[in-house]
């Protein structure tokens, strides 16, 4: 099929609300390590992994020799079956949790159904039903997930009865119209008044990205989750950590996102990134919450043994290749690229982020912080044409988000800066 082809297919036979980046989508062929080829031949500086997924390389050697090997042994059997590859995965899982933490999984196929899963534990575990979320936040694609998530354009229905959104810790734009760190963390302890004021005073369990991924790679300040985390607990509540984009790693020095603010929760939730591109989702609880989930549950696909295998085989790449450390340094590189990029031009109003987790919102002034919407969408047009990938998030859809593979080296950060570089001169000039 020629691209045309392949266009006017996907237009006929494919749900309309899946939506792409640029005027015309990108036709994908083929990929390896940190590059992509659409089906025209040009080749592409990938950065952004597919939505924060490629954590190790696209088609990384050592992944799928282990998935080849696993393939022609056992492809399949379902939950209701015990199988090796699961039950190694689980237990490497364990061994690297925060201390004190999660030790128990529960593999589905999404990061959509890892929370559900997660809310579900909460609920049994503590007997209510009231769940906690955040604005700005993202959660999934079910009913359930969008009842979750904190941002209308992702909501496609009405809101779900017994979820209730706080204010986000969003320094850039703070909804309290302070400065960190005068502010004295304003919207973690304004949690307390959410809870006592929106729910029953009792809830199940609150919600969070330690950076929130599809709100713009919003990062809180490092007193956030700790002061929140107390609040829920005080309130009968456990935490839920949605490390659906911020783990193996990402953040850089440790495995695990909410790591770096000091706070163990009871819940943690993954996907993307374990499986570099291989569908799975992970809901890892503390041994006491895991048991609560009492009765009868199966997963036809959860706990696949040729995802797993290739899960375990990332982790252990992972590991080998000191990635964590590689991404401190990496992402420390990225960062004041990005900076410099600020300091030249004036659409750049913000840089945040973590690790090789970063972002740079868009705006037509720096005093007003008008979002840019407009200029960032011109923005991602002439990134492709400067065959670099780049994301797109925020409420007002003026964010880039960056976020590489975690093995590559600062002379892909060069070349990537000066293509970004080149397409923000492009922008500037229209």
């Amino acid at each position: 099929m020629t691209t045309n082809e392949i266009l006017l297919a996907q237009k006929e036979f494919l749900f309309p609300a899946v939506f792409h980046y640029f005027s015309e989508p990108l036709v994908v062929e083929r990929a390896k390590d940190q590059f992509v080829w659409d089906a025209d031949g040009n080749q592409y500086l990938d950065f952004f992994g597919g939505i924060v997924t490629v954590s190790v390389g696209h088609c990384n050697e050592a992944v799928n020799k282990a998935v080849h090997s696993q393939i022609d042994t056992l492809e399949h059997v379902s939950t209701v079956f015990v199988n090796k590859p699961q039950v190694e995965l689980a237990k490497k899982l364990a061994q690297i949790s925060p201390e004190g933490g999660p030790t128990k999984s529960f593999f589905s196929n999404s990061g959509t159904e890892a929370n559900e899963v997660a809310i579900l534990a909460a609920r049994c575990y503590t007997g209510s039903s009231e769940i906690v979320a955040l604005r700005h936040g993202y959660h999934g694609r079910s009913a359930l997930g969008m009842g979750l998530t904190g941002q209308s354009s992702w909501k496609l229905g009405a809101p779900q009865a017994g979820i209730t959104h706080a204010l986000n810790a969003y320094c850039y734009r703070c909804p309290f119209g302070l400065e960190y760190p005068s502010c004295d963390v304003r919207c973690a302890t304004d949690v307390e008044q959410v809870i006592r004021t929106t729910t029953s005073g009792r809830i199940a369990g609150m919600i969070a990205e330690p950076i929130q991924g599809v709100g713009g790679f919003i990062t809180p300040p490092k007193e956030y989750f700790g002061i929140v985390a107390e609040i829920v607990r005080n309130y009968g509540g456990i935490l839920i950590s949605d490390e659906v984009q911020t783990a193996w790693g990402r953040t850089g020095g440790k495995w695990f996102g909410i790591e770096h603010w000091g706070v163990t929760p009871e819940i943690i939730t993954s996907a993307k990134g374990l499986g570099n591109g291989l569908p799975i989702g992970l809901t890892m609880a503390r041994a006491d919450v895991a048991d609560s989930l009492k009765g009868l549950t199966i997963s036809t696909f959860g706990g696949n043994p040729v995802v797993t295998t290739a899960a375990k085989a990332v982790i252990d790449y992972i590991e080998e290749q000191n990635l964590p450390s590689n991404v401190e340094v990496v992402g420390t590189y990225l960062r004041q690229g990005l900076l410099g990029l600020q300091e030249k031009h004036a659409l750049i109003g913000d840089v945040r982020g973590m690790g090789l987790l970063l972002a740079i919102e868009l705006v037509e002034d720096r005093k007003t912080k008008t979002p840019a919407t407009a200029a960032t969408a011109r923005l991602m047009e002439a990134a492709r044409q400067n065959r670099i990938l780049i994301g797109k998030g925020g409420l007002n859809g003026n964010v880039i988000r960056i976020s590489p593979p975690m093995n590559i080296g600062t002379g892909d950060v060069d070349e990537f800066i000066a293509r970004l570089d080149a397409s923000l001169e492009a922008v500037d000039k229209k």
